[in-house]
């Protein structure tokens, strides 16, 4: 028989490829390498068979490989896996890892590990020089500050109980990155073809608030003259918003987004008050803090002693940051969704002073009203120049409530949200994290999840460097992955230059305008994206061209093709002297 239709070996390789299937995998974001021959002959034995398996997507680099899955799973709620190579592959995740831990994403990452065998004595055994300089003590102790939970394949025998447990432990709440090894010896291993049972191995279940936690809410809730709610990543489940629109008409709840990762609330809802808690946690009496993970710097701003502050999220305590306080009445480990649903019935058993609370709907509504009338003064060009909120401004005329948005311009990132309000859950997204450069692989990993709907990445022009955009580019033509990028373009790191006027204001570096963070040779950024995926390139720097070119871009997009435009912002320091 030829050698093409030789496929009924079956080996571990098989086994885990399969179990990636029944876990509900759809894509693999892969850079493979020498530890990868038994996953690479599974998926061509896969291919000869017309077996279904996850499609892999090939990924020229890691940081943008996990960044497509993370930003797959957060607009579908769908884990994915990404495939990388031994500790360099691993080591080139880089920050994006971070973003994914942070964000509480559900994603498996493989990687292999070098040969544990050199002279032949199994199959797989080593066979170039890179199986000795990759072969580390502590391979899964590069991501083990991460990763939920981390392993390595000692058996085919139990490679898909290892798969099903992996994934187990990332969708169960609070959800979040996986990490498995395997060496090629073991990959190789020929074993019997296992079962599918998956199905016995289900997440967590949500948890809710206790009655008495619900009981002492909904009481402190009752007798507020001025309560507070602050979320920040509510909207990963858009279930939970009408939940918590409900829960905040009932009783004249204003609510602050501080620094959100998705649309929690929308944002031309009267009691819908912005993006900065502070100037409302001083006169606030309750607070209630739900999926938040940083709901106010107490640096900044403290609440009043007799403020009761209730905090509800999966971790409430931040069991991760080593050192994390806001001073509470109680923390609630539970599901936001579940929690609103009991809130939202124990509501409907009390009385309620509808006096009361029509007469604070009716003043934060006002305040709602004047923020946003003043943030609309802003919407103007200074002369020649783009300004961040004129840019934004016109961005509205080019996008509607079904575009999904990313946003990773940094210090622009409130303007976008004030100039760009989203009414509809589930269309604008953060990365969650710290860690820059997320935007591009995720506006690939949102178009694939969502491939009838229109994608647009806003990003800082250091994000945009970071991001990697030859890889991305490339991937969005080869994967048909079109979506629009707006690079806010000041030319430099202005939020480094922004932490340091808070440390000195007055200091010698803002005397002398020394900062070492300006891009003084900028760069033709957009020329990136068009010689690596031919996408649509095009620089800006005239206000009045300014619509014409998002709407050209917009068109490019909509007839399949990749565009960014370069938009010249203001430059945030003319230093040359290095």
């Amino acid at each position: 028989m030829n050698d093409l239709h030789k496929t009924d070996c079956y080996t571990s390789a098989d086994a885990l490829m399969e179990a990636l299937q029944e876990v509900g995998i759809s894509y693999l974001f892969c850079n493979l390498g020498s530890d990868h021959p038994s996953m690479i002959e599974a998926l061509a034995k896969a291919k000869v068979e017309g077996k279904e398996l996850p499609k892999a997507i090939i990924c020229p680099h890691e940081s943008v490989a996990l960044s497509a899955a993370q930003g797959y799973a957060m607009v579908s709620g769908q884990a994915q896996g990404v495939i990388i190579h031994t500790d360099v592959g691993t080591q080139n995740l880089g920050g994006a890892v971070h973003n994914a831990f942070r964000a509480r994403v559900p994603v498996l990452i493989f990687a292999g590990e070098t040969p544990f065998t050199m002279e032949g004595e199994l199959s797989g055994s080593r066979n170039s020089y890179v199986n000795y300089l990759q072969n580390v003590y502590d391979q899964r102790g590069i991501l083990r500050s991460y990763v939920k939970w981390e392993a390595d394949i000692r058996t085919g025998k139990n490679v898909k109980q290892l798969i099903y447990r992996a994934m187990q432990m990332a969708k169960s709440d609070p959800a979040g990155p996986v990490y498995l090894t395997g060496a090629r010896e073991v990959l190789e291993e020929n074993v019997e073809k296992l079962p599918d049972t998956w199905g016995k191995w289900a997440p967590i279940e949500p948890s809710f608030l206790p009655n008495w936690g619900i009981d002492e809410i909904v009481s402190a809730l009752l007798e507020a003259q001025n309560p507070l709610l602050i979320t920040s990543y509510l909207g990963r489940m858009t279930k939970a918003v009408p939940e918590l629109i409900e829960f905040c008409e009932k009783v004249a709840i204003p609510v602050v987004e501080q620094i959100p990762t998705y649309v929690n609330f929308p944002r031309d809802h009267p009691l819908h008050l912005g993006y900065d808690p502070n100037p409302f946690i001083p006169e606030a009496d309750v607070i209630i803090a739900i999926d938040t993970d940083v709901p106010w710097v107490t640096t900044q701003v403290q609440p009043k002693d007799d403020c009761k502050v209730y905090f509800i999220d999966l971790d409430p305590i931040k069991e991760e940051i080593p050192l994390w306080h806001i001073p509470t009445v109680k923390n609630y480990r539970a599901d936001a969704y579940a929690s609103l649903i009991q809130l939202n019935y124990a509501f409907a058993q009390r009385v309620i002073n509808k006096e009361q609370v029509q007469e604070r709907y009716f003043r934060l509504a006002k305040h709602h009203n004047e923020q946003r009338e003043a943030w609309k003064q802003e919407e103007k060009a200074e002369g020649n120049t783009i300004t961040p909120e004129w840019l934004t401004a016109c961005l509205r005329d080019v996008v509607d409530d079904e575009t999904i948005l990313l946003d990773e311009t940094i210090t622009n990132t409130m303007t976008v949200a004030k100039h760009l309000p989203r009414t509809k859950a589930g269309t604008m997204f953060g990365s969650g994290g710290t860690s820059l450069g997320w935007n591009g692989g995720a506006a690939i990993g949102m178009k694939l999840a969502n491939p009838t709907k229109t994608v647009v990445t806003l990003t800082g022009d250091g994000s945009y460097l970071f991001s990697v955009p030859s890889s991305v580019h490339w991937m969005s033509r080869r994967y048909q992955a079109p979506f629009l990028t707006v690079i806010y373009n000041n030319e430099g790191w202005n939020a480094t230059k922004l932490n340091l006027l808070k440390r000195y204001p007055d200091g010698m570096a803002k005397q002398t305008d020394s900062y070492w963070v300006n891009f003084d040779q900028s760069a033709d950024l957009a020329k990136i994206a068009e010689a690596a995926g031919g996408a649509y390139a095009r620089i800006v720097s005239d206000p009045r061209e300014l619509p014409e070119a998002l709407q050209q871009a917009m068109n490019e997009v909509k007839n399949g093709k990749s565009a960014v435009v370069d938009v010249r912002l203001a430059k945030i320091s003319n230093q040359k002297d290095y």
